[in-house]
């Protein structure tokens, strides 16, 4: 059974740095797309970043240059560091993904892409 789950996050002061994980078990795709929400209270769900099996990634405005999303060789492994943090970053973020074709052409467009994969969330925190 695939499962996405997190790791990392935690509380930092603005212009502090946080990194968060996800390790996908099960998730044995060559075409996929895999990503980074998140939820602030009050707030939408947002797209924060993405990656696809081609290696080509994809941000929301407000975190380009800051975040980063990366993967390990095996794939099975996501990673979104975080620099430059605001307080406007707080928010439980949840990793995703999807596996095929049509993921593949959706992944760029974060408020579209539609993952069917879930993890079960992380907290960030920043504040001072």
């Amino acid at each position: 059974q695939v499962q996405l789950v997190e790791s990392g996050g935690g509380s930092v002061q603005p212009g502090g740095s946080l990194g968060v994980t996800c390790t996908a078990t099960e998730f044995t795709y060559s075409t996929y797309c895999m990503g980074w929400f998140r939820q602030a209270p009050g707030k939408e769900r947002e797209g924060v970043a993405t990656l696809d099996s081609l290696g080509r990634t994809a941000y929301t405005d407000s975190v380009k240059g800051r975040f980063t999303i990366s993967e390990d060789d095996a794939g099975s492994t996501l990673h979104l560091q975080m620099n430059n943090l605001k307080p406007d970053d707080t928010a439980i973020y949840y990793c995703a993904a999807a596996a095929g074709f049509q993921s593949l052409a959706q992944c760029s467009r974060l408020d579209f892409w539609s993952p069917d994969l879930w993890g079960q969330g992380v907290q960030v925190t920043v504040s001072s």
